[in-house]
């Protein structure tokens, strides 16, 4: 049973995946986003070839807990993702995951550029680790 989890932003999508047990996070890549039904038909593959059983959408609440715009767009998202792929889908708060990936890849020493073609990609793999960590899965 592996778990997929996405951290959906405007132009991409980072994708992170658990292990066989649900133990661990990987991040996997970067999807740039093209539109909806493509972003859908290319997660669909990435779910029937890792058989994935369960999605994990990052939630971009406000610092205070309020839904804004850009979690409004997360749960449409989620809600038309699980419509189209046919799984569970679970939206998981991500606040400061994307910062926290950032940091992540400064102690690294990567540059600017390597940075923002990763940090997508390991704010996913945040994401799903802090889910699988958690008793709530």
């Amino acid at each position: 049973m592996r778990i997929l989890a996405l951290d959906v932003g405007i132009k991409k999508i980072g994708i992170a995946i658990s292990d066989a047990l649900g133990i661990t996070a990987q991040s996997l890549n970067t999807l740039i986003r093209k539109n909806k039904k493509t972003d859908f038909e290319r997660i669909k593959e990435i779910v029937s070839g890792k058989n994935v059983s369960k999605i994990v959408v990052g939630l971009p609440l406000n610092m205070n807990g309020t839904v804004g715009p850009k979690a409004k767009d997360a749960y449409d998202f989620a809600e038309k993702l699980k419509e189209e792929i046919g799984i569970p889908v679970q939206l998981w708060d991500e606040r400061l995951s994307t910062l926290e990936a950032n940091r992540i890849l400064l102690q690294a020493d990567m540059s600017r550029g390597k940075r923002k073609r990763l940090d997508d990609k390991i704010a996913a793999q945040l994401i799903l680790q802090s889910y699988l960590a958690s008793a709530d899965k």
